[in-house]
């Protein structure tokens, strides 16, 4: 047993002093496998490098300039208050007439259709007419008693002046002369009622007989026939409506104006009235206010009254019509052209010193020019008022390139 402890002893001091000649085992590093095709597909993608400014859109100065974009400091302004309202042109119910012949008759000739103009007293029909003929005979009978009754009554003066004739003769004859008289005061009146004008009358006892039936239906006033409902050979009564004439160089527009508006408005009021999307705005004022509310459409009727000079107001077209009520002074407005829509969200655009950054607001009220701006947006700070669309469209331009969204 010592003599192993011995050899064992030699044995490591033999390996300390002169080294042993045993080799310690080496780690053997394998090399990464080449990535295959499949590795590429499955692999997640890098990511973009941020970019330095990622809410910005990089619009340069001469890209204003080229794109028309104008800025504007955000300040306190006035604010019209108003509110719209839908309506309809009418004919002016003063200018427009119903017009039927006085005296049944026959049409015989018509003259005028839809869509002619018309000044006053243009015959637009003729008539026979059997009620006219009788009518005018009788004047004419009533004028020839009323010459044999001043005849007789002459005679009869005459007489009684040289004491020859009785005073009831003379009385008799000077009650008939009266009579008479209001006999053709009558039938005149008469005559007047179908139409017939003094000229016209006083023309009677030279008319030939062929001419007692001719009724000619006259337009009454200057204007534009808007319906026409006769034909050649219609017999016609005397509450036919054979034509409807207007007089469209002046027009009006029934606004139907809903309960919560009734408060605020009034006689007087200025109106400013829209055709359509481009079409020439008119001013106006609130001539009439209806009184009462109508039933089916819980409305009041409102009227402006129009110049239709051009003839571009006719009748059954809808308008909007935009009223103002008063000024409300606010502390932040912009321009209406400076307001947009980026992601559902109300957003102005906000100059920077890379471009513009779009930033969310809240808007208040508007009078069509100025909107108020209740948050989001404070005095002084510069905002593009003029060329949105073009610094909208860089914006999506941007998105589309980097992946980013703006959200501001």
């Amino acid at each position: 047993m010592k003599i192993a402890l011995k050899m064992t002893f030699l044995l490591f001091y033999f390996c300390g002093v002169t080294g042993c000649n045993f080799e310690e085992p080496v780690e053997v590093v394998q090399p990464s496998p080449l990535p295959t095709f499949m590795d590429a597909l499955t692999a997640p993608p890098a990511d973009p490098p941020e970019p330095v400014h990622p809410a910005d859109v990089h619009i340069t100065a001469a890209q204003m300039k080229e794109f028309g974009i104008v800025v504007k400091e955000a300040a306190a302004a006035t604010i019209s208050l108003e509110f719209q309202l839908p309506g309809e042109i009418v004919a002016n119910a003063d200018k427009l007439v119903h017009i039927g012949p006085k005296v049944p008759g026959v049409v015989s000739e018509v003259q005028k259709s839809i869509g002619d103009r018309v000044t006053a007293g243009e015959v637009l029909a003729i008539l026979d007419s059997r009620e006219l003929a009788k009518s005018k005979s009788q004047y004419l009978a009533c004028a020839a008693r009323v010459e044999l009754a001043r005849s007789t009554f002459t005679r009869e003066e005459n007489l009684w002046n040289q004491q020859i004739g009785s005073e009831q003769d003379y009385l008799e004859a000077k009650a008939g002369l009266e009579e008479s008289r209001i006999e053709l005061r009558n039938a005149k009146q008469t005559l007047h009622a179908i139409g017939l004008s003094e000229s016209d009358v006083v023309k009677l006892p030279a008319e030939p007989d062929t001419e007692l039936t001719r009724f000619e239906m006259r337009a009454p006033f200057a204007g534009e026939i808007i319906s026409r409902h006769l034909v050649q050979g219609e017999l016609l009564q005397e509450d036919s409506h054979a034509f409807i004439i207007a007089d469209l160089s002046e027009v009006w527009v029934n606004l139907a104006v809903y309960q919560k508006y009734l408060p605020s408005i009034q006689v007087g009021q200025k109106v400013v009235v829209s055709p359509g999307t481009g079409e020439q705005q008119h001013n106006g004022t609130l001539s009439y206010i209806s009184p009462i509310i109508e039933e089916a459409t819980r409305t009041a009727t409102a009227r402006v009254v129009l110049g239709n000079q051009g003839g571009l107001l006719r009748p059954g077209l809808f308008v909007t019509a935009v009223i103002s009520t008063g000024n409300l002074d606010v502390a932040v407005a912009v321009s209406r052209n400076a307001i947009t829509e980026v992601s559902g969200k109300t957003v102005i655009f906000i100059q920077s010193d890379h471009g513009f950054i779009p930033r969310e607001v809240e808007t208040g009220r508007s009078d069509g020019v100025l909107v108020e701006i209740t948050d989001g947006l404070a005095v002084a700070e510069t905002y593009a008022s003029e060329g949105v669309f073009s610094i909208k469209s860089e914006m999506q331009k941007e998105d589309f390139g980097s992946g980013h969204g703006h959200s501001h």
